[in-house]
């Protein structure tokens, strides 16, 4: 039985389809998100990359910062939801998410079992979010997937004070103009990141494990600095980009599969 899970974000979209709720099939990226024809092109590519057309498909949740405005799914769900039941079926001991998306960012705590006992959000500041880093790659010019690469090669990483990413921009331009190092800058701008996280995360009963979820999870100059604030190690799965969609997938599949059971 294939299931198919959607992750309509800000910026990006993912598909994952799985085979009786556990076997990945198929996954797909595409780097546009809700508004833009990235939802189509990625539901599109996973098909074709999982060789099965859409009427093999048992069913398909959509979550994710856009997904009330996907309509080919048969249903929604919170985001959440989706992280917390992806990172639960593919790393079990995880006790404590981290996803850093491109609008907010999230904690949420998990039980022995695996389920949601309480989350907590930002306040949608862009401060701190994947958005406030694809700004600051813009700005320096360093594609956003090396930034990891730079941040773990400094040794003097940058201040960077301001809490807002408009002020934030202009404080890393005038540090650029006094000749501060594109190493030293990335891991300051790693570390404000991990810094506004961790605050984040401390409102709440932290547990090991601890993983991050989400695009971010990739970028080890920030997984470190928040390891640091955090002072616990912070772990991630190699397709933590796509634990929305993942979970999804799951929760498509025990959908179904209570279905099934009930006839």
């Amino acid at each position: 039985m294939f299931t198919l899970g959607i992750d309509v974000g800000s910026t990006t979209s993912k598909c994952i389809i799985l085979k009786d709720g556990k076997t990945l099939v198929a996954k797909s990226l595409v780097v546009a998100g809700t508004g833009t024809h990235g939802p189509e092109s990625a539901f599109n590519e996973v098909l074709e990359k999982a060789k099965i057309h859409y009427e093999d498909i048992a069913y398909t949740v959509v979550t994710g910062y856009g997904r009330q405005t996907y309509k080919k799914a048969n249903e929604n769900k919170s985001e959440l939801s989706c992280h917390a039941k992806g990172v639960a079926a593919t790393t079990p001991d995880a006790r404590t998410i981290i996803d850093i998306g491109g609008q907010d960012a999230k904690v949420i705590y998990l039980d022995d079992k695996g389920m949601i006992n309480n989350f907590i959000m930002n306040d949608k500041c862009a401060a701190g979010t994947g958005r406030f880093l694809d700004v600051m790659s813009s700005i320096l010019h360093v594609d956003i997937k090396d930034f990891g690469d730079y941040a773990i090669k400094s040794e003097v990483p940058s201040k960077i004070s301001s809490t807002c990413t408009v002020f934030a921009e202009s404080e890393v331009i005038s540090q650029l103009s006094k000749g501060v190092e594109i190493d030293d800058l990335i891991a300051g701008i790693c570390q404000s990141v991990a810094t506004r996280t961790a605050t984040l995360a401390k409102r709440g009963r932290i547990k090991s494990k601890i993983y991050m979820s989400g695009g971010v999870a990739l970028n080890q100059g920030v997984r470190k600095a928040l390891g640091s604030e955090l002072k616990e190690e912070v772990y991630y799965v190699e397709n933590a980009q796509y634990m929305g969609a993942w979970g999804a997938a799951v929760i498509a599949y025990e959908k179904i599969s209570q279905w099934c059971w009930l006839i």
